[in-house]
């Protein structure tokens, strides 16, 4: 290594994430010190891939922190939680002020916000970035969603929208997010949407199957036109491709082969623990867990449910095999529950950022989902749209354009809903969408009859809807007279 050769950024862990983001830096003129615990994987990156760029290879850490230009940035990108920690403990003594170490893993964003005031007791910044598109957009261009010091991100900001994934625009899907934890929140709630999208992707399949007769093969078709439309996204085009797909042991479709029994790495967990936290109604992230979690917890229950439990959907309306009518109400309900979901994860961002003290501008966070991420989707230009400007919606679904999108849907929304229940199919993002959009819009919930139930053996109190100031309770054990609380 030549004495004077210095690299603009640094990264340690080099599974294919962190690879690939350090092949993607190279890629676009930046020289990269690459480090790993074993020192074999460093090895084997600049044996496949040195030719892409300038790389500096290191033993140790501080072999990789002398290898940098300063201020320093070395990219962490090891397992969420201890090994974060490790790894920092090991950097911090070989570090000088305003050096800048990033966490670019799926880390729990209370950890990050931990995590920048130890270091900003010591000088150091700390930034903890979001990270979306997989291996592919690791490599390609993801989107990046950085939170920590606004000052770190003079330094880093143009390394990240270099490698970012560009919009059609041409603008980077890389921005500031906001302090201490900001990034990795939005990361979270990004994940959120995630799961929710592909778990009422997943209700379209099973109904297009069992009420409309449609075969894997047929649907890909079906979800390949969807992506012609207002649905345009990455998912929905991946979905054609795993419809489409024939398992070769078989010839049966891949999906049939595939046990029905869905992962997860914690990141919906933590937005829907957090939502409660917040009081956040993410009711279809919510379910999209607990489908989950039912999915894979329990088999040998569902095994036995299946022999025990009746159905009990006799007397409902017939199948409608082919039916092209049918076909376009699941469309349309699919595109009414993505909008709800999204509605949510947006509010939930808000209400994160009045909790938190972070000035999060919903226009830019959904620009940085438009390309690069896995739910990157047409939809989120019409979104960015929305809250542009001061006249920005209280909440995404009242937007104008979007309040006749839901007009449309609605009709379509209600027999999908409607109809999965008669046959006994299970739909909870499809039919908790649908609840919460009748939430919204009832002049009155039932929640008048909860809170009078709680001041009668808890004495909550109430107040009175012909006064605004008032704060009541009922002498329920007495002689139920009405005194002010």
């Amino acid at each position: 290594m030549a004495a004077e050769q210095k690299a603009q950024i640094g990264v340690t862990g080099l599974a294919v994430m962190g690879a690939n983001l350090a092949r993607n830096f190279a890629r676009h003129g930046y020289t990269v010190a690459l480090h790993n615990r074993s020192v074999g994987k460093t090895d084997a990156l600049l044996a496949a891939h040195g030719s892409e760029g300038n790389f500096i290879r290191t033993e140790t850490l501080q072999e990789l922190v002398d290898s940098l230009e300063t201020p320093r940035r070395i990219l962490v990108m090891v397992k969420a939680g201890a090994p974060v920690d490790a790894v920092i403990e090991q950097l911090v003594p070989l570090l000088e002020k305003d050096d800048i170490i990033i966490d670019g893993g799926n880390s729990y964003f209370q950890d990050t916000r931990r995590r920048e005031r130890e270091l900003a007791a010591q000088g150091i910044d700390f930034v903890g970035v979001g990270v979306s598109g997989g291996e592919e957009g690791a490599l390609l261009g993801p989107s990046i969603m950085p939170g920590g010091p606004r000052k770190s991100y003079d330094a880093l900001g143009p390394l990240l929208e270099d490698i970012a994934a560009k919009a059609e625009d041409g603008k980077p899907c890389s921005a500031w997010i906001g302090t201490d934890g900001a990034g990795h929140f939005v990361k979270m709630v990004h994940n959120g949407i995630e799961y929710a999208d592909m778990q009422v992707i997943g209700e379209a399949h099973e109904l297009l199957r069992a009420v409309a007769g449609l075969e894997p093969g047929q649907q890909a078709e079906v979800f390949e036109q969807w992506n012609t439309t207002e649905l345009a996204s990455y998912l929905i085009e991946i979905t054609a491709h795993v419809l489409a797909q024939v398992d070769a042991r078989t010839g049966a479709p891949l999906v049939d082969v595939i046990v029905d029994a869905a992962g997860q790495k914690g990141t919906g967990r933590w937005t829907v623990q957090e939502a409660l936290e917040l009081g956040s109604p993410v009711t279809a992230i919510a379910e999209s867990v607990f489908a989950r979690a039912l999915s894979s917890a329990e088999p040998a229950m569902r095994l036995e449910a299946q022999q025990v439990l009746p159905a009990g959907i006799g007397g409902t309306t017939e199948d409608v095999v082919g039916d092209p009518e049918f076909v376009e109400d699941v469309r349309k309900a699919l595109y009414a529950s993505k909008l709800v979901s999204y509605a949510q994860g947006l509010d939930m961002l808000t209400m994160a950022g009045a909790e938190y003290g972070w000035e999060l501008d919903l226009a830019t966070i959904a620009s940085l989902w438009r390309e690069g991420c896995i739910i990157r989707a047409q939809l989120l230009e019409v979104i960015m749209e929305a809250y542009q400007g001061d006249a920005a919606p209280a909440n995404l679904l009242f937007a104008p354009q979007f309040v006749a999108a839901i007009e449309d849907a609605l009709p379509s929304w209600r027999r999908v809903v409607a109809r999965a229940v008669e046959r006994g199919i299970p739909a909870p993002v499809f039919a908790s969408t649908l609840n919460y959009y009748d939430s919204l819009r009832r002049p009155r919930l039932n929640a008048a009859l909860t809170q009078g139930l709680r001041d009668y053996f808890g004495a909550h109190t109430y107040r009175r809807t012909d006064d605004a100031e008032g704060v009541y309770h009922t002498l329920w054990s007495g002689d139920r007279s009405e005194v002010v609380a």
